[in-house]
């Protein structure tokens, strides 16, 4: 059964679907709903509001956009004008809905920020047997703090080799043990083993865990009590060539002026491969022997030999305010519980040192549409008969742009007690190029919201898939992650590449036009030529997967082995 039906014309969208009687539309989706969840949950059936879907529309879609995209919102950088603009029309719109402040009497959560800057005349040296070496910056090494601080410095701290710098008590994994890493500087490799073997006896094949990511590499180094951590880049488990480390961290490393209780390293950065190799060589050690080794959970931390490395940094700072955006539905029968929907509305502002006229990042589909798909979700909600059971956050956050910055902060400050967060349901980037026939799971086999998703993809006609690129990590590289490294189950998808009209050849050739024309541009601006039909089956799949958890009793979780399972069981068995 295909009942809905949408088209776009011209430079205004127009919004059509093959009407049925509500009472009859909502009566089918019931039955649907029955036969989805029977044997699937002791929760009564869910039965869809047929006004909830109706509300969502590509007109209001669009409208939104419009606003958010538009030149006078200066590319809604973080602390701009164009922030405040933003934020005065987010107010406006979801306080017309009805929706009360999400944060006391408040719509805003105040996020603290700061741009450190590292010098370009830091030299790294390597000491060790009598001799001596500098490494050249951004030729052969990068780095930077995570300390808000005007300097800070290695000093002649032991170089220790720790595989792949992973501890995984799912995977019965510790790369770590027997190591008191106080106050030294670890060395390690990229990505995690199951990307060097490709099966899955190891982690999960080809698929990026988060401990494959940089990212939690510092983390658990900075846990360990190491004083640095340096990873050897290789361009296939990367992802990208050494240029994007170069250019990425140099120049400005915006980070957040509290970020909470988690450790910091004092020096974080990446290695060259020929430079690692190098101090292998020159430490007695067979760099490749090492590389084979760390594939093992019998792997037990290597030192460098007798070296250590000094390395001084000096920083500018610059600090700044953001504000994150909240918006709440009131539960009818358990408000004191949320279903979270997300979505960053920061850009990247104004360059003038651009050439040409066209000076503003617009982020029309980077993510004016996520942030305008906030609206309809919530309009849908809205036009529901009543409420549902447990309450409905709306949180437009800020800095995604800049590391996540403002998803991390509600993560580590929240409004919501994470153990009364059902689940987190994140919008980045919808599909402006038509409908599709499935939707792309990022992140598919992690949790059980993935059972939501088919389940409301099947009352579209259409299927889920499997990110296609699992090596390349990308369920951690928006906002919903910081909400699963807390261990609160997350959700996020990719557009559907099976397109109505053209198939897959026509679904990745848009992709690929997008990434390379408009991706992180100022041309990523509204279009009149768009179609917003894929966009609107993005929508209502969300809306049904909340509209459903938001009613049941039950809490998603992770599936077993997957590496935020453990924090979300400890904070669901803990006195809440």
């Amino acid at each position: 059964m295909r009942w809905m039906i949408y088209s776009t014309s011209g430079s205004s969208v127009t919004h059509t679907r093959r009407r049925r009687n509500g009472k009859q539309l909502l009566a089918i989706l019931g039955v649907l709903v029955v036969a989805a969840c029977a044997g699937d949950t002791e929760d009564a059936p869910i039965a869809v509001p047929a006004t909830g879907l109706e509300a969502i529309s590509a007109g209001g879609l669009a409208a939104a956009i419009g606003v958010l995209a538009h030149d006078s919102l200066e590319g809604r950088a973080p602390g701009t004008a164009g922030e405040d603009r933003t934020l005065r029309f987010l107010t406006n719109e979801f306080q017309q809905l009805g929706l009360v402040p999400g944060n006391g009497d408040s719509w805003t959560q105040d996020v603290p920020l700061v741009s450190i800057t590292p010098g370009t005349d830091m030299v790294m040296e390597i000491s060790g047997d009598g001799q001596s070496e500098t490494l050249a910056y951004k030729t052969d090494f990068v780095a930077t703090t995570e300390q808000v601080v005007d300097a800070i410095a290695l000093d002649d701290s032991e170089l220790v080799f720790v595989g792949y710098g992973i501890v995984a008590p799912e995977y019965g994994w510790n790369d770590y043990e027997g190591l008191d890493a106080t106050g030294k500087t670890v060395v390690i490799l990229v990505n995690d083993p199951g990307y060097v073997t490709q099966g899955s006896d190891l982690f999960t094949g080809r698929a990026m865990t988060y401990y494959g990511r940089w990212t939690y590499k510092y983390e658990e180094a900075a846990r360990q009590g190491a004083a640095g951590a340096l990873i050897v880049h290789r361009t296939g488990p990367a992802g990208y060539p050494w240029a994007v480390v170069e250019n990425g961290w140099s120049g400005p490393q915006f980070g957040l002026e509290d970020a909470g209780d988690a450790p910091l390293l004092d020096v974080g950065g990446w290695i060259t491969e020929e430079r690692a190799r190098g101090l292998f060589s020159r430490a007695g050690l067979d760099f490749d022997e090492l590389d084979q080794g760390a594939l093992s959970p019998d792997f037990r931390p290597v030192p460098l030999g007798t070296l250590t490395v000094s390395l001084p940094i000096s920083n500018s700072l610059a600090r700044s305010s953001s504000r994150n955006f909240l918006a709440v539905l009131p539960g009818a029968e358990r408000p004191d519980e949320f279903v979270i929907y997300t979505a960053h509305y920061d850009h990247f502002g104004i360059d003038p040192s651009i050439e040409g006229d066209d000076k503003i990042y617009n982020g029309a589909r980077d993510n004016a549409s996520g942030t305008a798909g906030l609206l309809e979700v919530a309009r849908g909600f809205v036009a529901a008969p009543g409420p549902p059971d447990r309450s409905i956050m709306f949180l437009a956050v800020t800095a995604e742009e800049q590391g996540l910055l403002g998803s991390k902060y509600y993560a580590n400050h929240p409004v919501v007690p994470l153990d009364h967060t059902a689940a987190v349901v994140n919008m980045d980037g919808l599909i402006t190029w038509g409908a599709t026939h499935d939707i792309t799971v990022v992140g598919h086999g992690n949790s059980e919201l993935d059972d939501y998703a088919e389940w409301a993809a099947s009352m579209q006609d259409r299927v889920v898939r499997p990110d296609p690129h699992v090596e390349k990590g990308f369920f951690y590289r928006s906002d919903h992650f910081e909400f699963a490294k807390k261990g609160v189950p997350a959700f996020y998808t990719h557009p559907g590449s099976d397109m109505v009209d053209g198939g897959a050849e026509r679904g990745q050739s848009e992709f690929d036009e997008y990434v390379a024309e408009r991706y992180h541009k100022p041309s990523d601006e509204v279009d009149g030529t768009w179609d917003l039909a894929g966009a609107v089956q993005e929508l209502e799949l969300y809306f049904m997967m909340g509209w459903r958890i938001a009613n049941e009793n039950s809490w998603p979780n992770w599936r077993e082995g997957n590496e935020f399972r453990g924090a979300r069981d400890a904070m669901m068995s803990a006195d809440r």
